[in-house]
């Protein structure tokens, strides 16, 4: 919020006005006017939203400034994603660096080696209905998908398709198949849009592993980790014994930890609220202008700290979220199957939280299949539910220019090992929890300065504590 510096300085002498170039560095006199005759309303702010997302987050107080998440040891490691390169419709490549994404080479850091991987891979196109490999097929080749939306389906039990998952940008198939021997493909891949995906021969790379003595103990060191004993969260196991009689032997054990659990410091938003003292003294009646200022200055505040919450790269949701827990639209609008298959991925869902137009996209494939979503009482507040979960609507969640955007799910709360808010509440100078306004003086051209700072963060406890639907698309169907 601060504004250029003015043209009239301690140098301009008394009764010169200010230079035809000068900007205002504070209130004008004739703007307060505004709010000292006739009636009238309080100064009004139209970039206000609803800002559900603070609401509804629980907010944990951190008096040291940093919150450590501690976790149990992780055996199964997540899979990320990785990024491309692109020249031309036929010169595409990966970023080598971001190999490391995939569970198999995650912290690995022979960037050598990595470009000689990346450096094999070879660009395919693929066609609508192309079926890249069946299930029960040998694994010969591993994938890297650069664009497009692949469906991962299998043979039910009558005989019937199942499709039990979908491939999208930047997913990978085929490095589940190291450290196990003659590997078999466990679905089969159909392409359900033209697409593009970069492609090794499994000959290739277990020539580049045989090649590479440090690659060969890396995906030695994978395989072993991913044989010790683990639950079916991938968390190391403890041993327990059930259902015996007599005097059998106890399994005997502990729950190991992580040893270099994440840590979140807080961030900060802060501006420079700067007030002439002339308005603060003589445009106070009815409206203090000094709070008027302040009310405004910290509506916008809050904003941008929601804004933060959901796109910082940091500890943003939309970046902090485990890929794991991110599934891609079946068809492109959300549907009530898209937003079931995100409720089935974890339990004691609290909220979505979706763009607007994400949210009549959905209204809109509820009104073709005849279904009335239900609503839930929040604060007073009727809001749109689904499954009894209430849709909260965020304009903070971004549009892409294909005109897709994301819907979240979120758990919160300790307690249920959710989404909670940071602040850290008593800071100096105190004007709302977590939020101080600290002045900061008066300069040689009778301009009060405040300091306005917001201190916050947000935290994921465990990884299915929060979930997105991604590649959802807003648009209307010409039908």
């Amino acid at each position: 919020m601060s504004t250029p510096e003015s043209a009239a300085g301690p140098g301009t002498e008394q009764g010169e006005g200010p230079t035809a170039e000068a900007q205002p560095t504070s209130l004008s006199t004739q703007a307060a006017r505004q709010l000292t005759t006739t009636a009238k309303s309080e100064p009004q702010m139209q970039a206000i939203t609803s800002r559900w997302l603070l609401k509804m987050l629980p907010w944990t107080d951190v008096k040291g400034g940093t919150y450590r998440v501690n976790r149990r040891l992780q055996l199964r490691i997540g899979r990320g994603r990785v990024q491309f390169e692109q020249n031309g419709a036929d010169d595409i490549k990966v970023i080598p660096e971001t190999l490391t994404e995939l569970p198999v080479l995650r912290g690995y850091s022979d960037t050598a080696v990595l470009k000689h991987i990346a450096s094999r891979l070879r660009v395919r196109q693929v066609h609508v209905g192309e079926i890249l490999f069946d299930a029960g097929q040998p694994v010969t080749e591993t994938y890297l998908v650069v664009h497009g939306r692949f469906t991962r389906y299998a043979t039910g039990k009558f005989g019937e398709e199942e499709v039990v998952g979908v491939v999208t940008d930047g997913d990978q198939m085929g490095d589940e198949a190291v450290g196990r021997a003659d590997p078999l493909w466990l679905t089969s891949v159909r392409a359900e849009t033209p697409g593009v995906v970069l492609v090794l021969p499994w000959d290739a790379l277990m020539q580049i592993v045989e090649d590479t003595p440090s690659l060969a103990a890396h995906l030695d060191a994978f395989a072993e980790r991913q044989r010790k004993p683990m639950n079916r969260k991938g968390e190391a196991d403890v041993p327990v014994l059930a259902g015996h009689l007599g005097e059998q032997t106890l399994s005997s054990g502990y729950v190991d930890y992580e040893l270099t659990p994440r840590e979140y410091e807080l961030s900060l938003t802060q501006t420079v609220l700067r007030i002439h003292t002339r308005v603060a003294d003589l445009y106070n009646n009815p409206m203090d202008q000094t709070e008027q200022q302040l009310r405004l200055t910290i509506e916008e505040i809050r904003e941008r700290q929601e804004w933060e919450l959901v796109n910082n790269r940091e500890f943003g949701l939309l970046h902090s979220v485990d890929y794991g827990q991110r599934i891609s639209t079946f068809t492109g609008p959300p549907t009530p199957d898209d937003l079931d298959e995100l409720l089935s991925m974890r339990r004691k869902t609290k909220l979505f939280l979706a763009h607007p137009k994400a949210i009549a996209a959905f209204f809109r494939q509820c009104n073709r299949r005849g279904l009335v979503p239900g609503t839930a009482n929040v604060d007073g507040h009727e809001v749109p539910a689904w499954r009894g979960v209430p849709l909260f609507p965020c304009g903070k969640i971004p549009i892409s220019p294909e005109h897709t955007t994301s819907i979240i799910a979120l758990r919160t709360g300790e307690a249920d090992q959710g989404v909670v808010g940071l602040y850290q509440t008593g800071i100096p100078d105190e004007y709302q929890p977590g939020l101080n306004v600290r002045f900061m003086g008066i300069d040689t051209a009778a301009i009060m300065s405040y300091l306005v700072t917001a201190y916050y963060s947000l935290a994921i406890l465990v990884p299915d504590a929060a979930g997105i639907l991604e590649n959802v698309q807003i648009g209307r169907s010409a039908e």
